[in-house]
């Protein structure tokens, strides 16, 4: 259930250029997370409303609307929302990173870069670091994709979600929900 963010910040690193922000494209960007449940069944779940940017100093930001996640199913959304996440608290989730613009400013139409980097995740008022690996493809002068190259596995527990899910597993009535969660990004970021 902690389809966490954190692939999403790493995308924010492609700033390729200096003197100029990078801006999310929400339309062209999906933060992924997949859920098993009863040690069999796995599902692929989203969030519908991400915003971030890049700075011109590599300062990358995600922001993860919790509201807009993304089940398929309106009910189990709304038990997300207020047993999960318990959003009327804890509303969104932020990724933070530094990106080494050097590395993206030598990137022409067409290229692509693999980088591995740590971002920080803030979700559910606790903070922890994640390792994340991307591939950077420019695909034009205005244009970043920002992918992960392999899920990034959050564990329910390091982000205080682990009370959550079982609460999720008691009013579903499963006899288990996995606190691993994979999480993975494709994300299009615009110059500004």
């Amino acid at each position: 259930m902690n389809k966490l963010i954190p692939a999403i910040l790493l995308l924010a690193f492609w700033s390729g250029t200096a003197g100029a922000d990078w801006v999310l494209d929400n339309e062209e960007s999906t933060l992924s997370f997949t859920s098993t449940k009863a040690n069999a069944a796995a599902e692929v779940h989203k969030f519908g409303m991400l915003k971030g940017h890049v700075d011109k100093s590599g300062n990358a930001t995600l922001k993860i609307d919790l509201n807009s996640v993304d089940t398929a199913i309106e009910l189990r959304d709304e038990r997300m929302r207020e047993l999960l996440f318990n959003t009327a608290e804890f509303p969104e989730a932020t990724l933070t990173m530094s990106v080494d613009m050097q590395q993206l400013k030598a990137l022409q139409a067409g290229d692509s870069l693999s980088i591995d980097g740590t971002a920080e995740l803030s979700l559910h008022g606790t903070s922890i670091e994640i390792a994340v690996a991307m591939k950077v493809a420019r695909l034009g002068a205005k244009r970043l994709l920002v992918a992960s190259e392999k899920p990034v596995i959050i564990n329910a527990a390091s982000v205080g979600l682990a009370e959550g899910i079982e609460k999720l597993r008691e009013v579903a009535g499963l006899p288990s929900i996995s606190p691993a969660v994979p999480v993975t990004f494709v994300l299009s970021f615009e110059r500004s």
